[in-house]
C-alpha cells in the first residue's frame, strides 16, 4: 500500500498544522479583542492583560511534561486529549461573564495548547522519515506565522460585526475535525521505555519557566510594579539554575540538557532562541507601530501585517529545493544577515511611506523568516535517535516559549527606554526605529552557533546522507561523533 502510506505522510502534517493554526490564531485574536471583552464584563482592558498572561503562564507549567506525557499514554492519545481541552477552554472562554471565570478558562485553554505543540510536532517526527522532514515540517511553520498574521483582522472583524464570543466558538469545529482525523490517521506510537516521572524536576523548570515568561511579557508594559517584575525575573533564573544542577544529579531528567551535546540540535536550540529572541518582538511592535504611530484602524493594521503571512506560505513550497541544494550551514547563515536586514529595514518606515512598499516589504521579509524557522526546526532532529525524540522536542518547546517571551519583552523594554529619552509619554512613529534597529542586532548573533556548523550539518534530513566509519556507530557512542564530509 505504498500511495496509502505517501498519502498519511502527507495528510499526518496537515493535520497537526491545523491544530497548531487553531492556537496561533486564537493568542493573536483574543489580543485584538481584548477591549471588546473589557467593555462587555466592565474592566479596564489593561487589567484583562491577566487573560494572556494567565495563558502563558499555563504554557510554561504544562509544556515540560508534554513529552514524558507522550511517551506514557502515546502520542496521539495526548495530542488528541490537548484539542479536546483547548476546545474545552474555547468553550469555557465564550461563558465567561467576568474575569476570574475568564482567567481560570485561558488557564484551561493553556493546559491543551501546551501539549498539542510539542506533541504535534513529535507525532510528524515519529510518523515521517527524516528525508522528508522538510517538507513536512514546512507545514508547521506556515500556522506559527499565519496565525498571528490573520489573527488582527480577523479578531477586529468578529468584534466589530458580531459579538467577541464567537472568537472562542469558532475553534469547535476545528477541534472536532482535528481529533476524527487525528485518531483516522495517525499511529498511537508509544515511547521505547517508560521512564520515572521527575516529580521535582518538574516543579522546579515549570514554575521557573512560568516566572520567567510572565516577568519578560510584563517588561516596559507599566502593568506590574518594576520591583515584582525584578523579583519574577531573579527567581525564575534562581530556579532554572536549580532545575540545571539536578539534571546533573538525575537519569532522567524531565528536560534533559545532555541533548545540547550534540552540535546539530545546539545550534538550533542556541541559535534559534537568540534569534527567535529578535523576531518574538514583530508581532508586538508592527500592529503598534501601524496603529498608533502611522494613525491606521486596528483592521487596516492586520490587513498590512498579513502580507508577512502570505509569504510564508510561498516559502511552502521553496524550502526543501533551497535547503536541498545550499545546505543547512548555508542557508542558516546567508539567510540570518538577509532576514536581520528586513527587521532593520522595517525601522525606516515612516507615516508617509506607501503602503504596497511596508506589504511588499512584509511579503518578502515573511518568506526568508519563514525559511529559517523551517531551518531550525528541522535540523534540530537531524541527528537524534528516535529513543530520545519525545525529550528533544519538549525543551524545543520550552526554548521557543522562552525566546518569544523574551523577545516581546525586549521590544517593550526599548520603546520604553526611547520614550524615557524623549521625555514624551504618547508613543509616535519615530520611537520604534531603535526598536527595530535593537532586535535586529540581536538575531544576528546566532551567527554565534550556525557558522560553527559543518557543510554535511543536517544531512539526514536534508537527503544527502553520509556513510560513517562502523567503528563510531558502537553502542554508547554520541551522535555527534560520528563522522561527517569535510567543510
Amino acid at each position: 500500500m505504498p500511495e496509502a502510506s505517501t498519502f498519511r505522510r502527507f495528510l499526518v502534517p496537515l493535520i497537526i498544522a491545523c491544530a497548531l493554526f487553531m492556537e496561533n490564531l486564537d493568542s493573536t485574536v483574543v489580543s485584538t479583542s481584548l477591549p471588546a471583552i473589557a467593555h462587555s464584563m466592565g474592566e479596564n482592558p489593561l487589567r484583562l492583560n491577566l487573560a494572556i498572561t494567565s495563558y502563558l503562564l499555563s504554557l510554561g507549567i504544562f509544556i515540560p511534561m508534554s513529552g514524558w506525557m507522550a511517551d506514557r499514554f502515546g502520542a496521539r492519545t495526548v495530542f488528541c486529549s490537548a484539542i479536546v481541552v483547548f476546545t474545552l477552554g474555547s468553550i469555557c472562554c465564550s461563558m465567561v461573564n467576568n474575569l476570574p471565570e475568564f482567567v481560570a478558562a485561558r488557564i484551561l485553554q493553556g493546559m491543551g495548547g501546551a501539549m498539542m505543540v510539542p506533541v504535534g510536532r513529535l507525532v510528524i517526527l515519529r510518523t515521517i522519515p527524516k528525508h522528508e522532514l522538510v517538507n513536512a515540517m514546512a507545514w508547521l511553520t506556515v500556522p506559527a506565522l499565519l496565525g498571528p498574521m490573520m489573527g488582527p483582522p480577523l479578531g477586529g472583524f468578529i468584534s466589530t460585526y458580531f459579538s467577541w464570543r464567537w472568537i472562542f466558538l469558532i475553534n469547535i469545529p476545528i477541534g472536532i475535525l482535528g481529533v476524527a482525523l487525528a485518531f483516522h490517521f495517525i499511529k498511537n506510537v508509544k515511547g521505547e521505555s517508560a521512564a520515572r516521572f521527575d516529580a521535582y524536576g518538574f516543579v522546579v523548570v515549570s514554575i521557573g519557566v512560568a516566572a520567567t515568561m510572565f516577568g519578560f511579557e510584563n517588561i516596559g508594559r507599566g502593568i506590574l510594579p518594576n520591583a515584582a517584575v525584578a523579583t519574577m525575573l531573579i527567581g525564575g533564573a534562581c530556579l532554572l539554575f536549580l532545575y540545571y544542577r539536578h539534571t546533573r544529579m538525575t537519569a532522567t531528567p524531565i528536560i534533559d540538557l545532555s541533548l545540547l551535546k550534540v552540535a546539530t540540535y545546539r545550534a538550533s536550540i542556541a541559535g534559534g532562541f537568540i534569534f527567535r529572541m529578535g523576531l518574538g518582538a514583530l508581532p508586538f511592535l508592527t500592529p503598534l507601530m501601524l496603529q498608533l504611530g502611522f494613525g491606521l484602524t486596528p483592521f487596516a493594521s492586520g490587513m498590512i501585517t498579513f502580507a508577512g503571512a502570505a509569504g510564508a506560505i510561498t516559502m511552502k513550497f521553496t524550502a526543501g529545493p533551497i535547503i536541498r541544494a545550499f545546505g543547512y550551514r548555508k542557508v542558516l547563515i546567508l539567510n540570518t544577515l538577509i532576514c536581520s536586514a528586513f527587521m532593520a529595514v522595517y525601522g525606516f518606515f515612516e507615516p508617509s511611506t506607501p503602503h504596497l512598499v511596508i506589504i511588499g516589504t512584509l511579503l518578502v521579509g515573511g518568506f526568508f523568516r519563514s525559511l529559517q524557522f523551517t531551518s531550525i526546526n528541522t535540523i534540530a532532529y537531524a541527528d537524534i535517535d528516535n529513543s530520545r525524540m519525545s525529550r528533544a522536542t519538549t525543551l524545543a518547546s520550552v526554548g521557543q516559549q522562552l525566546s518569544l517571551s523574551f523577545g516581546v519583552g525586549i521590544g517593550a523594554m526599548a520603546l520604553h527606554f526611547t520614550l524615557m529619552m524623549s521625555g514624551r509619554e504618547a508613543l509616535q512613529a519615530s520611537d520604534f526605529s531603535p526598536a527595530y534597529f535593537v532586535i535586529a542586532g540581536i538575531s544576528l548573533l546566532s551567527l554565534v552557533f550556525f557558522m560553527p556548523l559543518t557543510a554535511s550539518a543536517g544531512d539526514a534530513v536534508r537527503g544527502h546522507v553520509v556513510e560513517a566509519d562502523p567503528e563510531t556507530l558502537k553502542p554508547g557512542t554520541p551522535k555527534e561523533e560520528t563522522p561527517r564530509a569535510a567543510d
